[in-house]
Parts: structure tokens; sequence; C-alpha cells
């Protein structure tokens, strides 16, 4: 999607004196913090959170978007910035968002949307009673790992050789290796990890496997992954290999499969805490909530482009099966 389509979503990221002008006028000011670029569908579903609670950009609150374009080491001067301009709330979309809030103000509300336990790596003392000024949303795509690996067995059975494509450089990647290498073994399958930190990475690690052979692909969690899910859907497309994705935008461009929860849907209610918060309810007040609803979206296109036949059991239990 080209930049111009986003103006209307990134009305709060205007120049200074507007947001200086918002001040002087009483409206409040919310600061949207994530990785990479922007995302439209999780934006559009931002507002309609805001809105659910009677906020609208423009009319009654300024948001200021500050986005990384991958750059994660920038995250902690856009999160420091936000803390000196004294928005009202940080929102925040991952892991690297979440804690460089945390660590750039103690008093600013701060909701979350993150894909690991908050409480294990510190971002609130309890799921009920987060304590302090932080509270959000976890989407547990780490803790999915054996779930989505045991799903596209169902599809490729006879499989012995699984690659794993991660990205190193994002927090989640440890737990999903952990998870998914125990489950392997489980399974008795045969495991390589390959590491893509970027786009030319990307397409080292695809002419690995295309000389290795794998049965079956699983592509881990990531920013990266995600900005670059037109190249990943076509590559394993080209190399014929049965691809398990996290999220379901990558069957809806071609992909395999996905399992996971529904981001969108996630950004709506991390809207919703923050109009929430802007009506005067205290971080501490508002319980992390775990997601406990997830997606599995088949493109029954793309199996048959593979050769594979689908057992009936898993297009029943799908949420969606795209033909």
């Amino acid at each position: 999607m080209k930049r111009r389509e986003f103006i209307a979503l990134l009305g709060g990221a205007a120049a200074w004196p507007v947001v200086a002008r918002a001040q002087q006028a009483g409206m409040p000011l919310v600061g949207f913090l994530g990785t990479s670029s922007p995302d439209a569908d999780g934006l559009r579903a931002f507002h309609l959170g805001l809105k659910e609670t009677g906020y609208v950009e423009g009319d009654n609150v300024t948001i200021l978007h500050r986005w990384t374009e991958g750059r994660l080491d920038r995250l902690p001067e856009m999160a420091d910035d936000l803390a000196r301009r004294r928005v009202a709330v940080i929102a925040s979309f991952g892991n690297a968002p979440a804690l460089a809030a945390k660590a750039a103000t103690t008093t600013i509300p701060i909701v979350f949307g993150v894909s690991e336990d908050p409480v294990r790596f510190g971002l609130v003392d309890s799921l009920a009673r987060p304590g302090g000024n932080v509270t959000g949303f976890n989407y547990l795509s780490a803790e999915l790992a054996a779930k989505r690996l045991e799903l596209l067995l169902e599809v490729m059975p006879g499989a012995k050789n699984l690659a794993v494509l991660v990205d190193p450089a994002v927090p989640p990647t440890q737990t999903t290796l952990r998870d998914v290498t125990a489950a392997a073994s489980t399974m008795g399958l045969r495991i390589k990890t390959l590491n893509a930190s970027n786009s030319g990475e990307i397409n080292a690690a695809f002419a690995t496997l295309a000389r290795e052979r794998p049965d079956v692909l699983f592509v881990g969690p990531g920013f990266l992954f995600s900005d670059r899910r037109v190249q990943l859907v076509h590559l394993a497309t080209l190399h014929k290999l049965p691809t398990t994705y996290q999220q379901r935008r990558f069957p809806e461009i071609g992909g395999l499969m996905s399992y996971g929860a529904n981001f969108v849907d996630v950004y709506r209610q991390i809207g919703v805490y923050t109009g929430r918060i802007l009506k005067g309810v205290k971080p501490a007040d508002l319980p992390v909530v775990q997601s406990t609803k997830f997606e599995l979206v088949i493109n029954a296109e793309t199996a048959r482009m593979l050769g594979l036949n689908l057992p009936p059991k898993l297009p029943a239990l799908a949420d969606e099966v795209i033909e």
C-alpha cells in the first residue's frame, strides 16, 4: 500500500505546531509506537476501538504516530520523544515498543499488544493486577508454536524434515524456537533453523531450502516477515514448500495456512483501553487480557497447487477456507 493511502489514518503525525494547537485547545494527545511501517488495517481497527469509547481523531483526540520502519534501535528515542510531549497515553504494538515505552516513563499510561507473557519480561506485576502505569493485551503468538506445527502436519502427515525460518532480532524468537524444537522432537521431526533479518537474507534462506528440500516450513513471528509476506509467500509457492504462518494475511495472499490471534482485533482492543484511560480509568485497574480465540485460515487453492489433499476434519476446524 502506498504511503499516500495512509494520510487519513496518520493525521496525528502532523507537524509540531498542529500538536501544540491541540494541546492548547485541551484535546488529549495519544502516542502510537510501533515497529516497521504503518499497518492500515491495524490502524483502522485502533481508530474503531477509540470510537467505541467516544474518541475520534481530529474531533476530540490527536494521535502522534511513531514507526521505526524496521529500525528497532530507534525505539528508545521515539518513546522518549512521546514522553517529552506529555501525551496522555502511549499505545504500542509489539514487545520491543512496549518495553521502550515503559523505559521512557513511569507515569504516562501505556497500553500494549505483545506476543508473550508480559509478566515474564517485566512489563506488569500480574495479569489480573498489572500495577503501575502499564496494561494491555497478550496475543500469545510465541506460545502457539506447537499447535501451529501440529496443524501443519495434518496437511503433511508423512513429513520428516522441518525447516524453521526466524528473525533472531525479534524478542519472541527464542520462545518460538524453544517450543517448536520441543514439539518437533516429540513428533519425530528433524529440524533445520534458518535466520533472516532482512529481505536479502530471506532470499538466501530459500536458496538453502531449495538445496536441502525439507518437507515443510514453519515461519516464525516478527514485523519483518509480516512486511515481507508477499516475498515469503511467493518463494514458498515457487519452491512448492508447504508452509505455516502466524497471521491470516499470509493465506489471504496465497500462503498455505495460518494459525494465531486476530491481530486486527488486538489493535481494536488497544484502542478501547486507550479510550477508557482517556476517560479516567487507571491502567492498574485494567487487567491484562490474553487472547482466547485463535483463527485457523487455510488457502485451499494453494493446497491444490501444492498437490496436497486436505483431510476432511481440517477445513471443518478452520475459521475460513479460501477457495
